[in-house]
């Protein structure tokens, strides 16, 4: 294994590069060998210092982020930072390991650093134990369905009640969004409003601040945008 990795830090605000630098100094495996604040200068670096990482602002003067990623080495990873979450999709492109949201917390910048290291195997004790079904209480007292979490298109909180919305059929049940959130696995739904959480498998197509789920349209709340299309950029989908 790589024992260290070579980033570069390129973006047009001082605060921002100063944060980052602080977090590279903070990773073992990381090495910065230099910061940008223009795109060209960040270029002609790189022409002839090839490094493993590259720290990328997208919205940057001269050529913005998405224009410089395609210009420098496919060998050289990208993690995109920025403040607009409007961009995440165009990051797809370049096939960019990570995207940040600023404001950037360190646990969240560590998870992105940590996709260079090699993926721990995961054992076949773990993949027995993934959960593929859920009892809910229906109609009745002792009346529970089973629901396979494949099947789970979305869930819409109701008061005291939710909605669990699959292909062809509805359920309700007596519980509350906040205690399914805990039951579901992360990995596979996500919450993007305070009414919804979304299978992120079933997800269409995202549109400005709503998302398709076959002819549903569903609205993404502005406090759970950021960790949303963070979500989506990340390589577990």
């Amino acid at each position: 294994m790589k024992k260290e990795f070579t980033c570069i830090i390129v973006d047009d605000e001082p605060p921002a590069i100063r944060l980052l630098e602080k977090y590279v100094g903070k990773v073992g495996f990381l090495k910065l060998e230099k910061t940008f604040n223009k795109s060209l200068q960040a270029l002609s670096f790189l022409e002839n210092n090839p490094v493993d990482l590259v720290f990328l602002d997208i919205q940057m003067p001269e050529i913005t982020g998405i224009q410089l990623s395609k210009i420098i080495n496919k060998k050289t990873h990208i993690i995109f930072t920025t403040a607009y979450p409007e961009f995440a999709l165009e990051s797809y492109d370049v096939s960019a390991i990570d995207y940040l949201l600023k404001p950037i917390e360190f646990e969240r910048f560590y998870k992105a650093v940590k996709k260079l290291l090699p993926k721990e195997n995961e054992s076949v004790i773990e993949k027995s134990n993934e959960k593929e079904y859920i009892f809910f209480k229906t109609d009745g007292k002792n009346k529970f369905a089973k629901v396979f979490l494949k099947d789970i298109l979305f869930v819409q909180g109701l008061k005291n009640y939710v909605a669990i919305q699959q292909n062809s059929s509805e359920i309700i049940t007596y519980n509350t969004l906040k205690n399914l959130k805990e039951m579901l696995p992360k990995k596979n739904f996500i919450q993007i409003h305070k009414s919804y959480i979304v299978s992120i498998k079933h997800i269409d197509s995202i549109e400005n601040d709503a998302i398709w789920i076959q002819d549903k349209q569903l609205p993404i709340g502005n406090t759970y945008r950021k960790e949303f299309f963070e979500k989506i950029n990340q390589n577990e989908l």
